[in-house]
């Protein structure tokens, strides 16, 4: 078999391709290595909207029992003797019917962790029935407090929290974390055989933050009083936001193109600017309405064959114009042939060419309308 010239300089080509890729492939192994990289992915689930999420599973795996829930349900969940309590959001949100339970509740042994209002105008009317019934008042100040844990590196808790006072503090509050003068960021206050803890923030409880380790030791001497005797009750959310909060903060992603729609409709449906539309002429009106008014006088005075024979010679003029055949015609053939053109009777033809009987409005009306018509549609 011979090889064409053709044949040989494809030959060459993928010779050449394929070289090309063996280079390629050889200078790519020579300068990377395939390594393995940790990637973290985006939180999803119940770890993207409960900030107690790591608190919560790092109970379960110290053998406590532990429930997360957005809201604090007492109609539905029924609370122990010995049970905890957290509620991480502000202590405003509860009701009056859920601040008397949880203060019957903690007397009978339970455990509730609160922190005070966060930042921002506080409305000094509105009652903290958990809080006043044991003499503790948020104040306005914010500062940090120093927190020293042994073999850990120094930390501050609290820069963003509330502080608070306490009324009669020794015989109020067993333990104490502050100064009278500069307020405390957290008390511990018995209440029958339970206890209520105060704190000025929970920022070192969320997901983030708990992995340091001077805030996982001041975590678990705050749960201490009921460790591992009843069950933790982490309220990430006392109360839930409305449904049109949610869809603006986390889901603007979706108002965007709605947006650029609705614009894109009221720009489509919107006056166009440009010249006006100049009005009809008003001699043009006048002109109409004084033909008008010369018609219905003509007709009113008995006068009107004169109207239905100016309507007749339009008819033929136009007739003359379109069907000069039909037009020539007299009598039965030229209404034969106009009953052919228009799918008309050939009565219906001779009655509406012929004059009316005067004061027959119902024969004058029907024979210039059919006049018209025909008219029209030549």
């Amino acid at each position: 078999m011979r090889l064409t010239r053709r044949h040989g300089l494809i030959a060459l080509l993928a010779v050449a391709v394929l070289a090309a890729l063996a280079a390629g492939y050889a200078w790519w192994q020579h300068n990377y290595e395939r390594t393995e990289e940790w990637v973290d992915l985006p939180r999803t689930g119940e770890a993207r909207r409960n900030p107690l999420y790591v608190l919560k599973l790092a109970l379960i795996a110290d053998g406590v029992k532990a429930q997360a829930r957005a809201r604090l349900q007492l109609d539905g969940v029924t609370l122990g003797p010995r049970d905890t309590v957290l509620l991480y959001n502000d202590p405003r949100t509860l009701t009056a019917k859920d601040s008397a339970a949880l203060l019957e509740w903690v007397e009978r042994g339970g455990h509730l962790l609160l922190r005070t209002p966060p930042p921002g105008p506080l409305d000094l009317e509105q009652p903290l029935p958990v809080l006043e019934a044991f003499g503790v008042y948020p104040r306005s100040d914010q500062l940090c407090a120093g927190l020293d844990v042994q073999g850990e590196d120094p930390h501050v808790e609290f820069c963003r929290g509330r502080r608070l006072d306490v009324e009669d503090l020794e015989s109020t509050a067993s333990l104490h974390w502050g100064e009278p003068d500069i307020g405390y960021v957290f008390v511990r206050v018995p209440h029958g055989r339970g206890t209520l803890d105060v704190l000025s923030d929970f920022d070192f409880l969320d997901n983030d933050s708990l992995k340091d380790g001077p805030h996982i030791a001041l975590t678990r001497q705050l749960l201490d009083p009921n460790y591992r005797a009843g069950t933790v009750h982490l309220i990430y959310e006392a109360r839930m936001p409305s449904f049109w909060m949610t869809l603006a903060r986390d889901h603007w992603r979706i108002w965007l193109p709605l947006l650029l729609a609705l614009l894109a409709w009221l720009w489509r449906r919107s006056q166009r600017f440009g010249p006006l539309l100049a009005s009809p002429a008003v001699e043009r009106r006048s002109l109409l309405e004084h033909v008008t008014a010369s018609g219905e006088h003509v007709y009113r005075y008995g006068y009107a064959h004169l109207l239905h024979e100016a309507a007749r010679k339009a008819f033929l003029a136009r007739l003359r114009r379109r069907d000069p055949q039909a037009a020539a015609l007299e009598g039965d053939a030229q209404a034969a042939m106009l009953s052919e053109r228009f799918g008309l009777s050939p009565g219906e033809i001779r009655d509406a060419l012929s004059t009316p009987i005067a004061r027959d409005h119902a024969a004058f009306r029907s024979r210039i309308a059919l006049l018209m018509r025909m008219r029209n549609s030549l």
